[in-house]
């Protein structure tokens, strides 16, 4: 099943298939942070309205906006 990071719950993981904005800039800062196809990601902390984001990708924690997290499209682990 496909769905945007910023949709994912608390514990949940995925692998990102897709990263797509109409931002040239946000997509490019998405990628400098080492978030490429085929990265695992795992939704570690949330706040109570959903931004910042907390992930844990690549053996590191990153804090993402929610603006951030929208633009990747996962596929998630089951």
């Amino acid at each position: 099943m496909k769905k945007a990071l910023s949709d994912f719950k608390l514990n949940e993981s995925g692998t990102v298939v897709q990263i797509s904005s109409t931002d040239g800039n946000l997509v490019k800062k998405i990628l400098v942070m080492g978030i490429t196809k085929g990265v695992s990601i795992e939704v570690v902390k949330k706040s109570l309205l959903g931004d910042p984001i907390n992930v844990k990708i690549r053996g590191y924690f990153l804090s993402l906006r929610k603006q951030e997290a929208s633009a990747i499209s996962m596929e998630v682990s089951q």
